[in-house]
């Protein structure tokens, strides 16, 4: 049922526990699969002076299997007409990949900025997509924090994940850092129970909340992590289990521990990702090399 591991001892024992833990994200891959099997997610922000954050999503996403990954940014034209590294990742403005209906899961937040242009590429994936799942993250959940209509698009959403860091998540409930730390449990049932969402809430032993499920404690992951760009990688992890069809609450929970166990190095966290999922593919380019 599971890939093989080139591991032994303590490791594959810690391996398979994960394995039995998150079935759907390491059920095996059939023989006659394709890239349209393993959908296809867009991952919207980008704005002018933070190109980088939806990349490192992308590609993070690209690492985990997803088929194929769009990258939409906020800005009147492209940042750049190729992503180095990873040139199977295609680009549009934020704008137009809002507009797109082939897209199985979106992340949206990152780097996208809160004025008025963000409101609306935000909004507009609101009313579009409820139907799909929607990671909220960043620059998305501080709209959500000062902008009344979008907060209840949002809650019309019918897989809706968020995935604040504290401060975050002090704005979204109208509290202090210190509040919400302080009974870090009940804020990310609070958040929860708002949006109707599944609720990451990161941090030191992150917690994952649904509604309708118990809360789940991350023990595992460093203080590696604590630096710019982890997040947009954690969104673009669980977006691309999300675009393969990996339920909402699981993929959260899974792809909070394989972002954890990558360690402090963006590239690393991928990497690794991809390993520890056997079965996850190689994107093209690195088949190219």
């Amino acid at each position: 049922m599971f890939p093989v591991f080139h591991l032994s001892g303590e490791s594959r024992r810690r391996m398979l526990q994960t394995a039995l833990r998150f079935p759907y994200v390491f059920k095996a891959r059939a023989e006659d699969s394709h890239k349209g099997t393993f959908g296809t997610l867009a991952v919207v922000g980008g704005s002018a002076g933070m190109s980088g954050a939806p990349v490192l999503a992308a590609s993070a996403a690209m690492y985990l299997g997803c088929g194929k990954v769009w990258a939409g940014f906020n800005q009147d034209a492209l940042p750049f007409a190729v992503i180095a590294g990873f040139p199977e990742i295609m680009l549009d403005t934020a704008d137009g990949l809002s507009k797109r209906q082939d897209i199985n899961a979106w992340v949206v937040g990152c780097g996208l900025g809160t004025g008025r242009a963000a409101v609306g590429t935000l909004a507009g994936i609101l009313t579009e997509h409820t139907d799909k799942p929607v990671l909220l993250d960043a620059d998305a959940l501080n709209i959500l924090s000062t902008d009344a209509e979008t907060r209840n698009l949002a809650r019309g959403c019918k897989n809706l994940i968020l995935t604040p860091h504290p401060a975050e998540a002090a704005r979204l409930l109208g509290t202090t850092v210190a509040q919400v730390q302080a009974d870090r449990t009940a804020a990310v049932r609070k958040i929860g129970a708002i949006f109707g969402a599944t609720v990451v809430l990161k941090g030191h032993k992150t917690l994952v909340a649904a509604s309708d499920t118990e809360i789940y404690v991350n023990e595992s992951g460093n203080a590696g992590l604590a630096t710019a760009g982890s997040g947009d990688v954690l969104g673009g992890i669980i977006g691309s289990l999300l675009a393969q069809g990996v339920p909402v609450f699981e993929a959260a929970c899974a792809g909070r521990v394989a972002a954890r166990r990558g360690g402090g190095c963006h590239k690393r966290i991928g990497r690794h990702c991809g390993r520890a999922v056997g079965w996850r593919n190689r994107p093209g380019g690195k088949v190219a090399a």
